[in-house]
C-alpha cells in the first residue's frame, strides 16, 4: 500500500529546513495550508507548494512528489503533476498532454528529481 503523505514550503524562517514533510491539513477558506510533521509541531506552509507523494521513487531513491521536475536519462524532462485521478508527467518529450507517471517508470525509464517548481521555476523553461 502506498504512502499518503504530503511536503509543503515552510512560511517562517526554520534555518536550514524549508519543507516538511507528513499529513496537510487544508484551510479553504483562508487559503492556508499546515504540514502536521512528524516529531514535529504543525508547520504553516505555502498553500500553493503542498503536494502529494506519489509513491514512487526517483533513480537515486529520492520521493517523487507532486510539482517535482524530473529528468530521464537522455535529460529529457517533465513535470510531475495529479490529473484524472493519477499522478502524470506533462511535457515529456514535448507532449504537453498528460501520461502516467508509473507507465514510465514501469516501462523501464528512469527518472531523476532534478528540482521543483516552486524553487527551480527556470528548469520548467526546458520542459516542451
Amino acid at each position: 500500500m502506498r504512502e499518503i503523505k504530503f511536503r509543503g514550503k515552510a512560511i517562517h524562517d526554520y534555518g536550514d529546513v524549508k519543507w516538511f514533510y507528513g499529513n496537510v491539513v487544508l484551510n479553504y477558506n483562508n487559503k492556508i495550508a499546515y504540514i502536521e510533521a512528524v516529531h514535529q509541531t504543525t508547520v504553516s506552509v505555502e498553500w500553493i507548494s503542498v503536494g502529494q507523494y506519489t509513491g514512487l521513487k526517483d533513480k537515486n531513491g529520492q520521493e517523487i512528489y507532486e510539482g517535482d521536475i524530473v529528468i530521464d536519462e537522455r535529460k529529457n524532462s517533465a513535470k510531475v503533476v495529479f490529473d484524472d485521478g493519477c499522478f502524470c508527467v506533462i511535457g515529456y518529450l514535448g507532449d504537453l498532454r498528460t501520461h502516467p507517471l508509473r507507465d514510465y517508470l514501469f516501462c523501464g525509464e528512469r527518472f531523476e528529481v532534478i528540482g521543483n517548481i516552486y524553487e527551480d521555476s527556470e528548469l520548467l523553461e526546458t520542459i516542451g
